[in-house]
């Protein structure tokens, strides 16, 4: 991995470590595949993946799960609670509001933006992310997708808590649920560092937004087990599984403006 080099921030002596909360956005009502992070993946559901993986992540003091207040998404929250993740309730289509709550809630210095849709994720990587943001606390937002290397379904975000706010004072339409696309494709500049692998393996998906996409992640872990795996590991199997990858090689993704 190669992270964008900067200048360390050095806090005060005697301040407080800067909060850094990993919140992931969580919901039933998926147009695509329905109830898709309640659904099993390898022995427990997808949700548990990714709250599994973010509480593995060094330099996360406290993991939220973020879902809507419709009746529906009961599930989730009472989900996330028995996997010892709080829970945040509110806007459905306004997700940018609901991690500007759980900000608010946990006082954080630092968010990092995780889906409940990608169930592989790395704790390795969401701690780099997490490591870059610790080193320079000016940055506004690190990521992994600003210049995309990794599968879909391996990103990491993070926004500093003056960002997010920026963004909720800001932003309208499609970027109120895309949550971070204002820092990155808003109207004003934020100062951004990003996080990219080599060799770059953006040809591959594992995200879970439809059957094809369930059917290939069986398929991944059916080989790796029930465990966080590393993001090289993930492309490995792929690159010697074709197999594998054309179970989903014909979805395509989403537009931003989309939804």
């Amino acid at each position: 991995m190669q992270p964008a080099s900067s200048a360390p921030a050095v806090p005060p002596a005697g301040a407080a470590a800067p909060r850094v909360v990993a919140v992931i956005q969580a919901r039933t009502g998926s147009t695509r595949l329905p109830g898709k992070v309640l659904r099993p993946l390898g022995g427990r559901p997808v949700l548990g993946w990714m709250v599994r993986a973010a509480q593995a992540a060094e330099g996360v003091d406290e993991v939220v799960v973020a879902t809507s207040t419709h009746a529906g998404d009961d599930a989730v929250a009472d989900l996330a609670a028995e996997l010892g993740a709080r829970v945040v309730r509110g806007s459905e289509d306004d997700v940018l509001s609901r991690f500007v709550l759980a900000r608010s809630e946990t006082g954080a210095d630092a968010v990092v933006r995780l889906t409940a849709d990608c169930p592989l994720a790395d704790p390795a990587l969401i701690s780099s992310v997490v490591a870059l943001w610790r080193a320079d606390t000016s940055l506004d937002y690190v990521a992994s997708t600003l210049v995309r290397t990794l599968p879909r379904g391996l990103d990491v975000e993070l926004a500093s808590s003056a960002a997010l706010a920026a963004a909720d004072a800001e932003a309208t339409d499609y970027h109120r649920t895309h949550v971070t696309s204002y820092l990155y494709a808003g109207g004003r500049e934020f100062r951004r560092a990003g996080l990219v692998v080599q060799p770059a393996a953006d040809d591959l998906r594992v995200t879970l937004d439809t059957a094809e996409d369930a059917a290939a992640l069986d398929a991944v872990v059916a080989e790796l087990g029930d465990r966080p795996p590393r993001w090289h590991e993930v492309v490995a199997l792929l690159r010697a599984r074709p197999d594998i990858v054309g179970r989903n090689a014909g979805v395509v993704q989403k537009a931003l403006a989309d939804g």
